[in-house]
């Protein structure tokens, strides 16, 4: 039996989205400024922190990224909610190719507007964890990784305690996407030493990528 799946929603396309995932969060947190683009705990951690030790100098370096990465959730369902008007392009495109361009603009934001530079960087992260959500049916997040490491441990002990193959495929399936975040962040480091503020120029072509692969509206896999 043969199942018809959108591109949006497959294992190669998760797995650049994850790269680009970790390399965002790298490069916010190595080069602008300690701050991190996708893991908003982090922020409002350091945000809690800074209030309790007076330090308010901090609080809007914390605070923006989490206000522009709402936004960022904001303007991928209002891109969904207008697909019904008739688009040349899916609205996931239309969301991961501004996300694409916001990335490249980033790279030429100098290091004194780092407040800038990282806020546009959780907006895009917000308009990725947004319209990216699924993988082969199965809830997944690109931008970070505790649901993923919770759900990919939660099939590991499904497996073993019920035997079933698809949980093992599954468990594979998530684990795959926390090593794709990982190695995005290695990458990204790399190429901060060499790079630096256009190093994001990298994570900008990986999502321009996924744009052009996602003209393949849909693919067959074996079910």
């Amino acid at each position: 039996m043969r199942q018809s799946r959108q591109m949006s929603e497959t294992f190669r396309l998760g797995l650049i989205l994850a790269i680009s995932g970790g390399f965002m969060d790298a490069y916010s947190y190595l080069f602008r400024g300690h701050v991190f683009a996708n893991a908003q705990t982090g922020n409002m951690l350091l945000l809690g922190v800074n209030l309790s030790m007076q330090n308010y100098g901090n609080i809007l370096r914390y605070f923006s990224p989490v206000v522009a990465f709402t936004i960022g959730i904001i303007l991928s369902d209002i891109f969904r909610h207008k697909s019904n008007v008739e688009w040349k392009l899916h609205w996931r495109q239309i969301s991961v190719l501004f996300e694409a361009i916001i990335l490249f603009i980033v790279a030429f934001v100098p290091q004194n507007l780092n407040l800038l530079a990282n806020s546009m960087t959780s907006l895009a992260c917000g308009i990725q964890v947004e319209s990216f959500r699924k993988i082969h049916g199965n809830g997944i997040a690109t931008t970070m990784c505790i649901g993923n490491l919770r759900s990919g441990t939660q099939n590991l002990c499904n497996y073993f305690m019920k035997k079933e193959k698809n949980y093992l495929h599954t468990c594979i399936l998530y684990y795959g996407i926390i090593f794709c975040f990982i190695l995005g962040a290695v990458l990204g480091s790399v190429a901060i030493k060499y790079l630096q503020a256009k190093s994001i120029l990298i994570c900008s072509m990986m999502l321009f990528i996924v744009f052009l692969i996602m003209f393949v509206q849909n693919i067959y896999l074996e079910n």
